[in-house]
């Protein structure tokens, strides 16, 4: 059973969209998805010389008039309007975008914006959507002039940190990576005793502690659960560090990680989501 037939693709005109493009109408291909493009305007951007010249109601209705004609000739090349659908939508950005991924769409793909997505997450409606959203939602730090490389490899990257959740983030790694018809690989990280030694991949017999034996048997259960038969790496250091260290080992397509059930302080801005988003060399796909 497909579990991504229709990607939500939110788009703001942006050079980051431009480069995003091909990577999502990649993406559909491969997955057999429909993508629909979804623009937010904020009814209320007018300057006080537009107030002074006409009323706030006639200026809203120009604006959304004009957001309408760009959202349907945005990339109409790589999405003509007559077979990807347009969703225009006004308020907040990321609030509207959860919103509408909610009327039933799967996955959520955006791009993240050079310069302050890079110095910190927190505050971007990318971070924002990532606390918001109740689907997966797959992003990639990326300049405007570099696009997330296509997916032609085939290759999924799972990282599981064998919580309670571990279970839900691998069974659906291996559902999407049977529908892409792609090859899964499974990465896990050991805390180091020392944080300051570097880190530490497949290092086999040299590794062969209680915790690394621990792991390799609970990645084992977990497969058997999922049906899954994906080869496993177990990195040893820094959790993130670690993780990423392993990433940059791979030629994968995307890193598929879980994300935290609980918004807010209390559950999604305390995990790894956004500092691994930031730093890994391909597109994450939080779950």
């Amino acid at each position: 059973m497909a579990i991504i037939t229709s990607i939500l693709f939110p788009v703001d005109f942006s050079p980051s969209c431009v480069a995003m493009g091909t990577y999502v109408k990649r993406a559909a291909s491969i997955l057999g998805a429909q993508v629909s493009l979804l623009h937010v305007f904020d009814p209320n951007s007018y300057s006080g010389v537009e107030v002074y010249l006409r009323g706030p109601v006639e200026i809203a209705e120009e604006h959304q008039e004009v957001a309408r004609q760009k959202l349907n000739h945005f990339l109409h090349h790589e999405f003509p309007a007559a077979h990807f659908p347009r969703i225009l939508a006004c308020g907040d950005p990321a609030a509207e975008i959860a919103k509408t991924a909610r009327r039933g769409f799967d996955i959520i793909i955006m791009p993240t914006h050079a310069g302050s997505f890079r110095r910190t997450l927190l505050g971007s409606t990318t971070a924002k959507v990532l606390d918001a959203a109740d689907c997966p939602v797959e992003t990639s730090h990326h300049a405007e002039t570099i696009a997330p490389r296509p997916m032609e490899h085939r290759e999924l990257l799972c990282a599981i940190a064998l919580s309670e959740d571990s279970e839900r983030v691998l069974g659906y790694a291996h559902q999407e990576a049977q529908q892409a018809h792609s090859n899964l690989r499974i990465i896990h990280a050991i805390p180091a005793d020392d944080p300051k030694l570097p880190v530490r991949l497949d290092l086999g017999e040299h590794i062969q502690s209680a915790e690394r034996r621990e792991a390799s048997q609970r990645i084992e259960a977990l497969q058997k659960k999922v049906g899954s038969n994906a080869p496993v790496r177990i990195a040893v250091g820094p959790v993130k560090e670690a993780l990423l260290e392993a990433a940059r080992h791979s030629d994968a397509d995307a890193l598929i990680i879980g994300r935290s059930p609980q918004p807010g302080y209390k559950g999604r801005l305390r995990d790894l989501t956004y500092s691994v988003i930031r730093d890994s060399p391909f597109p994450v796909i939080s779950v």
